[in-house]
């Protein structure tokens, strides 16, 4: 448990920093820490279902520090899909205005 929820953190704010302007890029503090660590954890399950499930590569442990690639795919995956679902609902950032 304690793992998966480092393995999260760290694939969480690695892939929140390889992403420019995530949707969420507006938190700080603890909702920011939280945020990493579900993008994380789901991004880890999203590269385990590309990488094993899909192309059988990998083994049957989702939430292990082997799959830190896999994981940092998932989130990257994940935090544009966000991006674009929420851009698409008409949330996101506001657009940006020059002075």
């Amino acid at each position: 448990m304690i793992g998966a929820l480092l393995l999260g953190l760290v694939a969480g704010f690695i892939g929140r920093a390889l992403v420019p302007n995530d949707v969420f890029e507006h938190m700080e503090g603890p909702r920011s820490w939280l945020v990493s660590i579900a993008l994380g954890l789901v991004g880890a399950v999203v590269g385990w279902l590309i990488f094993t499930a899909g192309f059988g590569i990998g083994d049957k442990d989702v939430f292990d520090w082997g799959g830190i690639l896999s994981a940092l795919i998932g989130v990257v995956v994940v935090l544009l899909a966000a991006g674009w679902f929420v851009r698409r609902a008409g949330g996101g950032h506001p657009p940006a205005t020059t002075a």
